[in-house]
């Protein structure tokens, strides 16, 4: 398996934005109350350092645990460095990547990459380079997909 990074929306200033403001720029005044704040692509940054590193299942599960389970802000480069460091990574290592400019261009040609393929959302499945699903869907799905994929 492979993380590849995604933008749900790359006009998100680097600064971030509050959630309110996210939401009522997407959706109109009052709009969807639960969806969640895109964030700056440091965050996109750390996986693709902690994939460099072979980590890269640790730093994904170790991003998740932060946003949706600790509600850590993920445009903070001090959060991010002690999330890798939290999925082994070298923390001063990666403290001093993210504060350079190193891996923004691959990840957003990564991110364009994808765009270009027509992805337009997440989760985004592609299994074995042939069949490829888009969205949230049960494991039975998911199995057919790579059965499928496996069979062509």
């Amino acid at each position: 398996m492979r993380w590849l990074p995604y933008q749900l929306n790359p006009d998100v200033p680097a600064e971030g934005m509050s959630r309110q403001a996210y939401i009522e720029s997407k959706f109109g005044p009052g709009g969807r109350r639960n969806y969640t704040r895109v964030e700056d692509i440091n965050a996109h940054r750390l996986m693709y350092f902690g994939t460099r590193a072979g980590r890269e299942d640790e730093t994904a599960e170790a991003l998740f645990r932060a946003y949706f389970i600790d509600g850590k802000v993920l445009t903070n480069l001090d959060v991010l460095a002690d999330i890798g460091a939290e999925a082994g990574l070298d923390r001063d290592a990666l403290a001093r990547y993210l504060a350079s400019d190193d891996g923004r261009d691959a990840v957003l040609e990564a991110d364009m990459s994808a765009r270009r393929a027509g992805i337009s959302g997440v989760p985004f499945f592609i299994f074995n380079r042939k069949v490829a699903i888009s969205g949230a869907h049960e494991p039975e799905t998911l199995l057919e997909a790579m059965a499928q994929a496996e069979g062509a």
